[in-house]
């Protein structure tokens, strides 16, 4: 999420904020649930006008399934129930029966057997054998114009002409472009939070949930979602959930009629997060600069959780359970990693790995560091808190790395050589081929735009995101030049032209390309389908070698196969030799460039055009 520090005044939140039960109905969440689980305990929250009045008696006559205890927070109109649902339990329907003296309510509730994954294998993890595309379905296709406005949500808005309201794109949208996106190399698709954002204005980027088991209706429901998952399962590819645990939207309705007083971190006056990170490992930190990290709103329409309230932690946890489960996802982005309570992300992270243990995990870590980013990871530090996040998105291999190295002229400490830096810090990681890499994202200034439209640095820096270590992430329309700077975000949130009925263009055809988008484009879908069967880039060793007068050297291998990779930053040919780096070419005779086709032999020289990048399969 980008960091929007604008201050509404906590009085006027506080005023704007509705108490009402809907149409007085009673809600069960989770909505249902599966029998076989590893974790046999079960809290369901019951939401309804003056449902716990009197401290009801709550039962429940269906084999395998126990009332432990029954829980009466100080709003009425809730109910925590604990189930236990013993290796004997079946699926099917029973009732959850409420009585309070005279007053007697009769819910159904639902048991589910467990997803097969009807043929198709599901939380199966994102791996470094995938290219993930990030897009948001609002701004990529319109595939259902009957669902752009949805009566009785807060939010009418519909007008492409505006950055920051609805354009209609949804997930049929997505499914309509699947075969563009196979065709293009992608294998897992990450996208933009879809749980119901029923906000007065903003709903486009998906953030600010109001219901957490909803679907946005105006990207289709749970229903489509469904499909969605199983064209993508059905193609090979992967379905990536964005998470959010930080915070929900003001109009949430647990924020508009709290469970509890300590649902949310609240304070005497509105209190900002301060968005410093350091505060969390830093040894010298004041304690109140940590608990304003925390504790502070990210925004002021997006109050904070408090992990620390059991009950908040449960309903969390068993959404995110729910979810890979209901929709079969296969991959886990978590938003706002650090400004989540650290201990409750362990907890959580532990709780899905143990229902899926192939399922990815990676968080967002927006910070300026490496030893920084490490925290917050499965890392070799020695630090009292020990995170158990498989991998992050790495902002430091972009910032620190591809982004100088294609825009800093060569130096000691400049250029070609922070990019070494950084990835010599991978020494901080367990596991640093789960780090996800990218050049840009919903929150970023597009790269062709970071390296001023320059044709040849946005085709190095396509080439290195292919071939580097970790799991490569592609930013919507990054295949085809999109341009935008975060001043504010909406320019980096445009619409992929040709995905609305209409568009003058059409950029998911080559027809529609320009001969510049198409080489872009051609580079991406040539590198993107040969590293699927590449083993030494979806699964090698990586090697690299100090940077010489702009020219890195960097190798990725196993038993198998090596791919050797050359980047000139610099203005002008260069001519590299394959003896200068005899521990990975020894033993070879020949080099294919993947890109062009061309074969070598390691007895010459290469020569390597400026700021180019040129990757070569040897061959004995």
């Amino acid at each position: 999420m980008l960091h929007n520090k604008s201050h509404t005044l906590w009085v006027v939140l506080l005023l704007a904020i509705t108490r009402s039960i809907a149409s007085g109905q009673i809600q069960v969440y989770p909505p249902h649930w599966w029998v076989g689980m590893k974790n046999p305990s079960l809290q369901v929250m019951i939401y309804g006008s003056g449902i716990g009045n009197g401290k009801p008696e709550v039962t429940i006559k269906y084999p395998g399934v126990q009332v432990t205890r029954v829980h009466y927070p100080e709003n009425p109109n809730y109910l925590f129930i604990d189930l236990s649902l013993s290796s004997k339990a079946v699926s099917g329907k029973f009732a959850i029966n409420i009585k309070s003296g005279s007053q007697a309510t009769s819910l159904d509730y639902v048991l589910k057997p467990r997803r097969s994954g009807n043929g198709t294998e599901f939380a199966q993890g994102v791996t470094s054998a995938d290219l993930v595309y990030l897009l948001m379905p609002d701004r990529f296709s319109n595939g259902d114009p009957s669902n752009d406005r949805i009566p009785g949500l807060r939010d009418q808005s519909l007008n492409r002409d505006s950055i920051f309201h609805r354009h209609g794109g949804d997930l049929q949208g997505v499914i309509n472009h699947l075969d563009y996106l196979q065709d293009l190399g992608v294998t897992a698709l990450w996208m933009t939070p879809v749980i119901q954002n029923d906000m007065p204005n903003r709903t486009e980027h998906g953030y600010a949930f109001t219901n957490h088991y909803k679907i946005e209706p105006r990207l289709g429901g749970e229903e489509q979602y469904k499909k969605l998952g199983y064209e993508l399962h059905r193609r090979g590819m992967k379905l990536v959930q964005d998470a959010v645990y930080n915070h929900v939207g003001l109009y949430h309705f647990t924020v508009q009629d709290k469970p509890m007083r300590d649902w949310l971190h609240e304070w005497p006056a509105y209190t900002n997060t301060t968005y410093k990170d350091q505060t969390l490992f830093d040894t010298y930190a004041a304690a109140s600069d940590r608990k304003k990290m925390t504790d502070g709103w990210f925004t002021p329409m997006m109050p904070d959780l408090n992990h620390h309230n059991p009950f908040v932690a449960n309903y969390l946890i068993q959404h995110a359970i729910y979810c890979v489960e209901e929709f079969a996802v296969d991959g886990w982005r978590i938003d706002t990693y650090f400004y989540n309570d650290l201990e409750f992300m362990n907890r959580c992270n532990k709780a899905l790995l143990d229902e899926y243990p192939k399922l990815t995990l990676f968080g967002e870590t927006w910070v300026h560091g490496t030893v920084n980013q490490a925290f917050f990871a499965e890392n070799n530090l020695n630090v009292p808190f020990k995170s158990n996040l498989p991998g992050v998105t790495d902002f430091q291999s972009l910032f620190y790395g591809i982004q100088a190295a294609v825009n800093e002229k060569f130096g000691w400490t400049e250029g070609v050589n922070k990019l070494y830096q950084t990835l010599s810090n991978d020494i901080l990681y367990k596991d640093p081929m789960k780090n996800v890499i990218f050049l840009d994202n919903h929150d970023l200034s597009r790269f062709f735009s970071v390296v001023g439209e320059d044709l040849n640095k946005i085709k190095i820096a396509f080439t290195w995101l292919l071939t580097c270590r970790g799991i490569p992430q592609l930013y919507y329309g990054g295949e085809i030049l999109m341009k935008g700077i975060t001043n504010p975000d909406g320019w980096v949130r445009l619409d992929f032209p040709g995905g609305w009925p209409g568009d003058k263009v059409n950029k998911f055809t080559a027809e529609g390309r320009t001969k510049e988008e198409n080489e872009v484009f051609n580079l991406i879908r040539t590198l993107a389908n040969y590293r699927k069967k590449s083993s030494a880039l979806t699964s090698g060793k990586f090697m690299h070698y100090l940077p010489v007068e702009g020219v890195y050297v960097y190798f990725r291998y196993d038993d198998r196969q090596t791919v050797m990779c050359v980047m000139n930053t610099n203005e002008k040919e260069m001519t590299v030799e394959f003896s200068k780096y005899g521990e990975q070419t020894t033993g070879f005779t020949k080099a294919t460039n993947v890109l062009s086709g061309e074969n070598l032999t390691t007895s010459s020289s290469v020569k390597v055009m400026p700021m180019s990048l040129v990757v070569l399969e040897l061959k004995k």
